[in-house]
């Protein structure tokens, strides 16, 4: 493996806390049962950990409320069980990453009820964004902003004397207020929470709404009126403004403080930026900036062979002037599993991402499957680091079936029920086909029900076993890590096939044979070329390549190959 910082070829494996293990039986995942299962990520063969907020919270949003930065939930354990878990990733060789929400807290944070006791215009108020309301009574909401979780943005309060009082700003759930940001109190709170956890030893942070801390000056109304990623994200005056940069800049100086001189330890930050164009994304990357930031549009590219080309050739171009690599992702705790997203068939414009519920139309889960893992195995190929999701190394589809009563996101009250929400790709992992709750934990208690197809999913049905979904992932990322494919330099190949349906890539390293990567999106068997293969998402039989399906394979000559 190339010398280069770990960070630029990691890949990091995210885990949902309430839904990865559960030690006590409760039904919701906890600190302890996340260290009972690390040795599955080790031998996985991923190189860091990025964990979702256990902080003390309400969990009106899944813990993404928090109301003590510097405090662990009861729910999941104590600050000893996040020293225990930190240790314990670290003597297997694990790095670990933890959330930091800093757009917004919960309304249970200390600083918000101080708020809604102090009057307007007062120290405590100015932390958060209050403003007075429109009209003559003030009965208005201070501008046009939708909430990501539907209806307005704004929520007014009711002040000591009982009177209708001032709007407070909340971009996501009514518990949720926006800090403001051009208070200095709020950027110096939020830098002593990211030194409390780095001297507690963690390596870095993965920045929630990263693009969201700054607002537009005088708060202006949103001319768009959607949140959807349409034209520049920084059209909307809550998004991507200028002064995010500045932040980034500061807690770069941070992370940079707790690097050791002549070791491989840098602690790093990486944004959940919703970021378009591709540059613009980019210009968190930059080398006084973050280390790493999602790249969602290859996430939303349609299982489409031009419309992956040009998304891998954009995101790579966009982010070399500044000497920065690309952070390929696929599946994540806010969108619809990949197995499931890409078991319908593809249309331009970006892939299905909103929930699947039990009256929609049903993804085809063999091609769902089939398809996710081709799609990973051309994503792990790429030069940069990826993030896998957990359960998405096991095949696990989106639980489309929940019952309404069972939903718990915000999306899904927010819109009066119009929109199902995240739920389906938060359920528990499958440990143990046949123990109770699939051996998340020792009881039948899951905090959400899992279908029974996640049954013949778990973990000890997939271990050993042959062309299992479990084996694919251990092999590619052994193979992965062998041939150094983070740190190649990627170079299109052009006479591969149908390029309507032929995704093909040669990935070089001096002294080294090339691997090439050959992605059939769905059309025609593929001839492959002379050279060894290393891997294959599916069965290859033959010389050919069936349709919907990824091969690595070693050529000695690429420009004969």
């Amino acid at each position: 493996m190339s010398s280069q910082q770990w960070w630029r070829h990691a890949v990091i494996y995210q885990v949902y806390p309430r839904s990865w293990a559960d030690a006590d039986g409760d039904g919701m995942g906890d600190l302890p049962g996340i260290t009972s299962r690390l040795p599955h990520l080790r031998d996985l063969g991923i190189d860091a950990i990025w964990l979702s907020p256990f902080y003390t919270s309400p969990q009106h949003d899944a813990g993404y409320d928090v109301a003590d930065y510097r405090d662990v939930d009861p729910r999941f354990g104590t600050l000893a069980d996040a020293d225990a878990m930190i240790a314990r990733a670290h003597e297997l060789g694990l790095r670990i990453i933890v959330d930091i929400v800093p757009n917004h807290s919960s309304s249970d944070h200390v600083w918000f009820t101080e708020a809604l006791a102090a009057a307007p215009g007062s120290r405590e108020r100015a932390r958060y964004i209050f403003r007075d309301g429109k009209g003559p009574d003030g009965a208005e909401p201070p501008n046009n902003w939708i909430s990501n979780f539907g209806g307005p943005a704004w929520t007014r309060v009711t002040e000591a004397d009982g009177s209708p009082g001032q709007w407070y700003l909340h971009l996501f759930d009514v518990t949720q207020p926006d800090f403001d940001w051009d208070n200095p109190e709020v950027g110096d709170e939020m830098e002593r929470n990211l030194r409390f956890w780095l001297d507690r030893g963690v390596d870095g942070f993965r920045i929630d709404v990263a693009h969201g801390m700054v607002k537009a000056e005088g708060l202006p109304d949103d001319a768009v009126l959607s949140h959807e990623m349409v034209g520049r994200t920084s059209d909307h005056p809550m998004w991507d403004q200028p002064g995010v940069h500045d932040i980034y800049r500061r807690w770069r100086t941070v992370t940079d403080s707790y690097a050791r001189p002549g070791e491989d330890a840098d602690r790093i930050l990486c944004a959940e930026a919703w970021v378009t164009p591709a540059e613009a994304l980019a210009a968190y990357v930059r080398p006084d900036e973050l280390h790493q930031g999602f790249n969602f549009p290859f996430l939303v590219t349609p299982w489409l062979a031009p419309a992956l080309r040009a998304s891998i050739t954009d995101s790579l171009a966009a982010v070399a002037p500044h000497g920065a690599v690309q952070t390929w992702v696929l599946s994540n705790h806010d969108v619809v599993r990949h197995a499931s997203r890409l078991g319908f068939e593809p249309t331009p414009g970006p892939s299905r991402m909103g929930g699947i519920g039990p009256g929609d139309p049903q993804p085809d889960a063999e091609l769902g499957l089939r398809r996710a893992r081709a799609a990973t195995a051309m994503m792990l190929a790429l030069p940069g680091s990826a993030y896998l999701y957990q359960g998405e190394e096991l095949g696990l589809p989106e639980a489309t079936e929940l019952p309404d009563e069972v939903r718990q996101d915000p999306t899904w009250f927010r819109s009066e029920q119009t929109q199902w929400g995240r739920d389906g790709c938060r359920v528990p992992m499958p440990w143990e086909g046949d123990a109770p709750s699939y051996g998340f934990g020792p009881t039948e208690a899951s905090w959400l029900p899992q279908p029974a197809a996640y049954g013949e999913l778990a973990v000890d049905r997939q271990t050993g076993v042959e062309g299992s979904t479990l084996e694919l992932y251990r092999t590619l990322l052994r193979l992965r890590r062998e041939h150094g494919l983070g740190v190649r330099e990627l170079s299109w190949v052009e006479d591969a096939g149908d390029p309507e349906h032929v995704v093909a890539f040669d990935l070089t390293a001096a002294g080294r044979p090339a691997v090439r990567v050959l992605t059939n999106v769905g059309g025609g068997p593929v001839d492959l070329p002379a050279g060894e293969v290393l891997v294959s998402s599916t069965e290859v039989g033959g010389s050919s390549l069936p349709a919907d399906a990824t091969v690595w394979m070693l050529v000695e000559d690429p420009a004969r190959g």
